[in-house]
């Protein structure tokens, strides 16, 4: 028996998995099968719709089949398995982007590589029996094959329960969850293939539907939005650990089994894709991002060893204490230049003014993903595989889209002058400057009559979220305008916000920034005051950071060395975003409460303790956060 079999039955082009003694397991070459079925059937009338189905009643597909991939690892040719997952997550893609109805029946087990292959058709049906799970953490990966896409729509914060305890869903949950859509009792899926095939009309489903009971899963919700809402695994171990409830060992006892290195990346993954600007693209760009390195530097290998070839259940896992550094996911989870998924065709042609700190590594990604990039800067620096021009007006001759990063609100206003004039009709400026509010919206009207499309978007994440790929963007100007944009900031970013039309991102960043420089002087103040009171800084930090005190200030940027995730209080104060930056953001968000009559005395009062910082107290070239040892220093007159 071939191990798939693809045919066309009346109207539907049909594909049924044939290895029910393996429970299914996708092999590399039953993928390609399917992406060139699938290819084939797309301009074939006859072919009205797909449908996917297996053989067996134990599972649909209950993963990828692994054992080359260890054998390729192990001798350390890791390219087999970037190949694998590369060519695996074009299929995925394929499938959810498909112009006609794709319709799975999964029955059993739908796991893993199961998933990607039989949920992301436009028509995804369970039974009695059906059981989907992302257990890729129990295997040194993340949930993949675009399993983080739909963990990231799950309610609530379900889809990190699922992805680091891989819990199972019954079909119930996996309803609820987003991962299925009709329930229809498996007694009756043989007739209904039957006249599927006839038919060739998804639409009739709709009769066949029923509802199914109520999933163990829905009745969690409560304690699972309570324990997985930390930004961190560190953050959500440590609600677990808090607690003496059935839920909490459960849970505690699941991820036990777990690469802690791959349930924290997971978590990372999930909150870098969870908003407004997440695509099933970026999705399957981060995990491919992490399944790229997993052989070298991950925890796959052993993972496999353990469960698959030695079946010890005893892997040895990196950081087995369930403390990972901040670091060791930064590194899963940068872009991978070169070697970066590839789901589409060539990149654009991109103008990139402005190469400081900030926008040389942010044209370095934008070249790695496949685009040709042309920059300038008026201090001669360069940036990794862009192409250096002479001024911002060669840069900007031709190109799809342009971006600034420039110092300030004139600097911006002089070189769009300049620019604008040359740039090709219909093409796209961004601006991804911090400036006022009045510069952006200037730009905006100087950008309309020069019939180019505009986006002011000021960014968030300093220097390390530049380099990582993991900015933020605050984005103002029109829908299309932003849509052309947002494949970009997906490069360069982990999240894109459209706030509104011109001068609504340069407004988000100076309110943002405000709420930060008030927030880290007042969480520095509390530490240099539990100093003086005799509280130790790490009891401080365990109590706050998980009470109604925590922030971001605290759990992810903490300013006291050696307490919470790594930051640049522990490498001597030394800028991730300097205090001067902190100064100029404050006077901005000053200038433009003047401009419109807004009360804002803590920004006013931070503005002036930074310009003390700064100007009088050497602060300048130290990060912002360094205000702790200048209260720490100081007495109360």
């Amino acid at each position: 028996m071939n191990d798939i079999s693809i045919r066309k039955v009346g109207n539907a082009g049909r594909i049924t998995l044939q290895r029910p003694q393996s429970l299914n397991a996708m092999t590399y070459e039953m993928a390609c099968r399917i992406e060139a079925a699938l290819e084939g059937w797309t301009n074939e009338p006859a072919v009205k719709l797909i449908i996917f189905d297996a053989l067996g009643d134990r599972a649909f597909c209950s993963g990828g089949d692994i054992a080359e991939l260890y054998e390729t690892g192990t001798r350390g040719d890791y390219a087999y398995g970037q190949t694998f997952w590369a060519d695996e997550y074009r299929l995925n893609y394929k499938i959810f982007n498909y112009s006609k109805p794709i319709i799975s029946f999964l029955q059993g087990f739908t796991m893993g590589g199961g998933v990607g292959i039989g949920c992301h058709g436009s028509h995804r049906i369970v039974g009695d029996s059906s059981q989907i799970a992302m257990p890729e953490c129990g295997i040194g990966l993340i949930p993949d094959v675009g399993g983080s896409f739909m963990l990231a729509l799950s309610p609530g914060r379900l889809g990190e329960y699922l992805g680091v305890t891989a819990a199972r869903m019954n079909a119930s949950d996996a309803i609820f969850a987003g991962f299925a859509d009709k329930y229809i009792s498996e007694s009756k899926w043989p007739q209904l293939i039957e006249q599927l095939e006839i038919s060739g009309d998804a639409d009739q489903l709709t009769q066949w539907e029923t509802s199914p009971p109520s999933g163990p899963l829905q009745g969690l919700m409560q304690d699972i939005d309570r324990h997985f809402n930390g930004a961190s695994l560190g953050d959500i171990l440590i609600t677990l650990k808090a607690e003496n409830s059935e839920f909490a060992r459960t849970t505690l006892m699941r991820m036990h089994l777990n690469s802690p290195l791959s349930m924290a990346c997971t978590i990372e993954t999930l909150n870098r894709l969870r908003g407004p600007s997440l695509t099933l693209e970026k999705a399957l760009d981060l995990e491919y991002r992490f399944t790229a390195r997993s052989m070298e530097h991950g925890d796959f290998l052993e993972g496999i060893r353990a469960a698959i070839i030695d079946k010890d259940r005893k892997p040895k896992w990196q950081f087995s204490n369930g403390n990972v550094p901040s670091t060791a996911v930064s590194k899963m989870l940068m872009p991978l230049g070169k070697l970066r998924l590839k789901l589409r065709g060539k990149g654009m042609k991109i103008g990139f003014i402005g190469l400081g700190n900030m926008g040389a590594p942010m044209a370095s990604n934008l070249a790695n993903a496949g685009h040709v990039v042309t920059g300038f800067d008026i201090a001669g620096t360069i940036a990794a595989g862009v192409t250096i021009a002479t001024n911002a007006i060669e840069a900007s001759k031709g190109q799809d889209i342009v971006i600034t990063m420039l110092p300030d609100g004139a600097i911006l206003r002089n070189v769009a002058a300049k620019i604008i004039p040359v740039m090709r009709k219909g093409a796209t400026l961004i601006d991804c400057s911090t400036v006022d509010v009045e510069s952006a919206r200037a730009v905006a009207a100087d950008a309309i009559i020069g019939k180019i499309l505009f986006v002011d978007a000021p960014v968030s994440g300093g220097i390390s979220g530049a380099s990582a790929g993991t900015l933020t963007f605050m984005a103002g100007g029109s829908a299309n305008a932003f849509d052309i944009a947002n494949p970009l900031f997906e490069i360069m970013g982990q999240k894109a916000v459209h706030c509104g039309d011109s001068g609504a991102g340069q407004a988000a960043k100076i309110c943002n920034n405000m709420i930060l420089g008030t927030t880290m002087i007042a969480t520095c103040e509390a530490f240099a005051l539990a100093d003086k009171l005799g509280l130790n800084r790490q009891k401080m930090f365990d109590v706050v950071s998980t009470s109604s005190g925590n922030s971001w200030t605290m759990n992810s940027y903490c300013p006291a060395p050696g307490i919470g995730p790594v930051s640049p209080a522990d490498n001597e104060y030394k800028p991730g975003f300097a205090a001067e930056l902190m100064l100029k953001d404050l006077g901005l968000s000053q200038k433009a409460a003047e401009t419109v009559d807004a009360d804002t005395p803590m920004g006013a009062r931070a503005l002036e303790l930074y310009r003390q910082f700064v100007e009088d107290e050497g602060g300048k070239g130290m990060d912002f956060s360094a205000m702790l040892p200048r209260f720490s220093k100081r007495s109360r007159s």
